[in-house]
Formats: C-alpha cells, sequence, structure tokens
C-alpha cells in the first residue's frame, strides 16, 4: 500500500497535521508559513482526499489508522499530532492504539461522537449527517460546497468569506476527495463513538473550540477535554469550525504555548 501523499516544511520539532472531511492538506497553508521558522510542520493528505490514493480493503477507521501511522513511522521519531474535525478523531484513534512517537495532541473542533446520543446530549441531531449522505450520493459536489459553506459560517461576515474562499481554493490547487472516501468518511462521523478509547490517550492533549462552531459544539469538545486524562481546553472567541483559518494569530498564540509547555 503506497505512503500518503505529505509535505513537509521548516525546521525544528515536528507538528503532524490532519485535515477534515472532503479538504486537504492545503488547508493547513496559512499555519505552515507561520510556524515553519519554529518547526517542522508535516502536512498529510488522508485518504482518499487530496492527492492520496483511496483503498477500498483500507475503508474501517482501523485500517485508515494504519495507513497514516505507517507514513507518520517513515516520517518522524515524535511529533506533536494536529488533528481538526475528521482528522482530530484520527488523531485519537492514533494516539489510543498506536501511540508510538506521538509525544502530544491537539484537537481542533473535535468531538468522541458526532451524534448525539444518551448521556452525550452535546452531539449533533442524528438526521444532519443522514441528509448531508443522501445529498452526497445525489447531487455531488453541491452537497460538499455546502459542508464547506456550513463549516465556515458563524463568524464575521468577512471572515466567513475569506476562510470560504481558502477553502475552495485548496480544492482547486489540491483535488477534492474521491466519493468512496468521502462516504466513509461521513460513516464514520455517523456511526463513531470514542469515548470507550479516550481513557487510552496518556500524552497532553490541547482541545480547541470555536466559540461559533456550527459543525461540533464547543460543549461538544468541553466535554471532550474533560473525558480525556490531561487535556487542557482552549476556545476561540468569535471563530466557528475552522478557528486556525479564521482567527490564525489566536490560534497561533494558543498551539505555541501549549508545544512549549
Amino acid at each position: 500500500m503506497s505512503a500518503l501523499y505529505h509535505e513537509a516544511r521548516g525546521n525544528g520539532p515536528d507538528v503532524v497535521l490532519l485535515h477534515g472531511w472532503s479538504l486537504n492538506l492545503r488547508v493547513w497553508d496559512g499555519l505552515v508559513r507561520e510556524l515553519a521558522p519554529r518547526f517542522r510542520l508535516i502536512a498529510i493528505d488522508l485518504p482518499g482526499h487530496g492527492r492520496s490514493e483511496w483503498d477500498p480493503r483500507a475503508s474501517t477507521p482501523a485500517a485508515q489508522a494504519w495507513r497514516v501511522h505507517e507514513t507518520l513511522a517513515a516520517l518522524s521519531e515524535r511529533c506533536t499530532l494536529v488533528g481538526w474535525s475528521l482528522g482530530g478523531q484520527l488523531a485519537i484513534d492514533l494516539a489510543a492504539a498506536l501511540p508510538a512517537g506521538i509525544e502530544r495532541l491537539v484537537l481542533i473542533a473535535t468531538t468522541a461522537r458526532f451524534n448525539a446520543a444518551p448521556g452525550w446530549r452535546c452531539g449533533a441531531p442524528r438526521p444532519l449527517l443522514a441528509r448531508l449522505l443522501h445529498r452526497l450520493h445525489t447531487e455531488g459536489e453541491a452537497a460538499v460546497e455546502d459542508f464547506l459553506a456550513l463549516q465556515a459560517s458563524g463568524s464575521a461576515p468577512r471572515t466567513v468569506e475569506r476562510v470560504l474562499a481558502e477553502m475552495r481554493e485548496a480544492l482547486r490547487i489540491q483535488g477534492g476527495a474521491r466519493l468512496d472516501a468521502l462516504v466513509s468518511g461521513l460513516a464514520r462521523l455517523r456511526d463513531g463513538d470514542l469515548r470507550r478509547s479516550l481513557p487510552l490517550v496518556r500524552v497532553p492533549v490541547l482541545v480547541v473550540a470555536g466559540q461559533r462552531d456550527r459543525v461540533v459544539r464547543p460543549s461538544a469538545a468541553r466535554a471532550l477535554a474533560a473525558a480525556l486524562p490531561d487535556a487542557r481546553y482552549r476556545q476561540i472567541t468569535g471563530a466557528a469550525h475552522a478557528p486556525f483559518m479564521s482567527h490564525p494569530a489566536q490560534f497561533v498564540k494558543v498551539l505555541t504555548e501549549f508545544l512549549r509547555g
């Protein structure tokens, strides 16, 4: 199985970046430019996203985590692993089951369980993902475009426009995701529940939420932090689902404080 597509830039301690559903490593470009003088940033295209190939034999969450682990093992001996949204759930998988070389974890707009359930009221209503999955099959790119807009929404209007433009540009440059990968990712979000894995995460964790996130509620990110053995929670005022894009200065401040701590 081929290694996942990745790009590395900068000098210093390794920081590995895992993007969210339907996007690619280009969403990290602004953060990479800011941190490259102090850190070595390794951004990875998740399976079936951007320039990484999709293997239908490795479509389960465990198999996808293994693919990221194999790529990571060839690139870095020790790193801070940063995951955004779906990438954050994948980062939890790695830290819980394949922790070798992971020194710290940063989870951005991430939840242990996307859908609401008994004992997890902070999740999203179940029909949200069901509708998106249906639209993905019937409308394709239009469904992805609407989800991009949902991720950007919540911040000030000009910020929403800028973030949405950057997401679209990332897809134009790097390429979108295969339908199989999109369906697999949504199925994971719909069915996944990582609450039992959280006690297995033994490294320090930073959980970052956007105050106005309409995809992963801040209460869900706060509950995630509370359930991890060694985690701190930070909320970025005015930010939505992609705080590292909408509020880069505030996000970099929070991140670098954690990395230096």
